[in-house]
């Protein structure tokens, strides 16, 4: 009851002194209705583009800070101004600016490298662009990736009256199943081989669901992109197309060497474990995490002054996609607080009739469930933090998952990974897939008619993943 006196006193807790009503504060304390303001995030960005499109464009930045407020100033009356600023402090600068600070600088110099070609894209080639974009997802990461490809993408496929079809399985594979192969690729794996995870443990483990989840959705996208390409054209276009300039050509040289500069330097802060550092209001920030985000900020200036204006032109390079992204995952992050407490309080928590379904009576990890509600959590949640929850559930001991609890942790692995692609929140590339997708005129489906197209088509590959490994 005390919360909901919470929530509707917020115009009075305004002026109030809060540390008057501070509290010790523990994760246990959380409820479910702590859950509103990221719930209310989540619903604000399905459905606000259907029903208020004009408002949502022009507005989107305000109608965050709103669920932003209202968690934060009932956070301030419950457990005082120290604890509450603590809490945003620590979700935004260890956990929200090197986010933010990684993809501004592969958006930045992805932008910089410019593929020019006149190929007019047949479903063959597509399928081949999809399938490089999936190997380099492991290796540059599906942020790096993603930017990367998907501008070829797209001008391979200029003329294409229907090319919704070919975002959507670019994001499947490029912006989230390809990056499972490394803890390069996606930023639950990099958190595992934070805690331990061997490098090669990864790519051993996750080279068949990989290669399996892969080959199965560029076989669909195959049959799929065909009817639409044979609906398109007749066979004398056809040979048209088939006769067309093949030649391509390589602009931004510079900006791949600063490419490999930020996988390095990702790669060098994992590696490179050190307790010196800073402490920011019980905050402890790495000198080797300072390093690397302070290299990010210099590798993304040094793109936008080496890169000629022709290049990002030629790009149509803005910078509203990284724009949108930043706005809606501060609001993520910070309102998505209570939401992982509650969860890392396991078995004490609000969600403990939730948590307890992933292991039996006798204590031991249900691999399937851990497959589906790490995946599924992670397709609305963080998918980095999920990971971590799950991941300290089944064990928390790198030695013993990778060993004894080999399956739970290749579970926890393809779930947070793969499922990233049933929402546009579940990975961050897949906001910014889309929002350059619609900057090249592309009609991309809204947050459930995307979702469609992911349950329809994914549902049917992950349950073959859960019953060839988990089952």
């Amino acid at each position: 009851m005390k919360h909901f006196i919470t929530l509707s006193l917020i115009p009075i807790l305004i002026f109030t002194p809060f540390d008057l009503y501070a509290d010790d504060f523990s994760q246990h304390h959380f409820s479910l209705i702590w859950c509103i303001p990221f719930a209310g995030t989540l619903i604000s960005i399905a459905l606000l583009p259907l029903i208020t499109p004009r408002i949502w464009h022009h507005h989107y930045g305000k109608i965050i800070i709103f669920w932003v407020l209202l968690f934060m100033i009932s956070a301030f009356y419950c457990f005082g101004y120290q604890t509450t600023i603590e809490m945003i402090t620590h979700a935004i600068l260890a956990e929200y600016i090197p986010f933010i600070l990684l993809l501004m600088a592969l958006f930045t110099v992805s932008g910089g490298i410019f593929i020019k070609s006149e190929i007019i894209s047949t479903p063959e080639l597509n399928v081949s662009l999809l399938a490089i974009g999936t190997l380099l997802a492991s290796i540059m990461g599906t942020t790096g990736a993603a930017m990367v490809m998907i501008r070829p993408l797209i001008r391979a496929n200029r003329n294409r009256k229907q090319a919704v079809h070919i975002i959507i399985f670019f994001i499947f594979l490029v912006a989230n199943i390809g990056g499972g192969l490394t803890p390069l690729g996606d930023p639950p794996l990099f958190i595992g081989f934070l805690k331990g995870i061997d490098f090669f443990w990864t790519v051993k483990n996750m080279l068949l669901p990989v290669l399996l989840s892969s080959l199965l959705l560029l076989t669909i996208f195959y049959f799929i992109d065909r009817y639409y390409f044979q609906l398109q054209y007749n066979s004398i276009k056809l040979i048209t197309i088939i006769k067309t300039n093949k030649s391509i050509k390589l602009y931004g040289i510079k900006n791949i060497f600063l490419l490999a500069m930020i996988i390095t330097m990702v790669l060098l802060s994992g590696l490179w474990q050190t307790s010196l550092g800073i402490t920011i209001l019980d905050t402890h920030l790495s000198l080797s995490s300072l390093i690397r985000d302070i290299f990010f900020i210099i590798i993304t200036i040094t793109s936008t002054f080496i890169t000629s204006k022709s290049i990002r032109a030629s790009n149509d390079f803005n910078w509203e996609p990284i724009v949108e992204v930043a706005k809606l995952f501060l609001g993520i992050f910070i309102t998505i607080v209570p939401v992982l407490a509650i969860l890392r309080a396991g078995n004490n928590g609000a969600l403990s009739s939730l948590v307890s379904l992933v292991n039996n009576q006798q204590g031991q990890p249900i691999n399937s469930m851990y497959f589906w509600f790490s995946g599924l959590l992670s397709s609305f949640l963080d998918n980095a933090p999920t990971y971590l929850v799950f991941f300290n559930l089944a064990s928390g001991n790198a030695v013993t998952l990778m060993t004894t609890l080999e399956k739970t942790l290749l579970a926890i692995s393809i779930g947070s990974v793969f499922m990233g692609a049933l929402s546009y929140i579940g990975n961050a590339p897949n906001l910014m897939v889309k929002s350059i997708a619609i900057q090249n005129k592309i009609n991309m489906p809204s947050f459930f008619g995307y979702m469609k197209w992911s349950i329809g088509i994914l549902t049917p590959v992950f349950a073959i993943n859960n019953l060839l490994f988990f089952l």
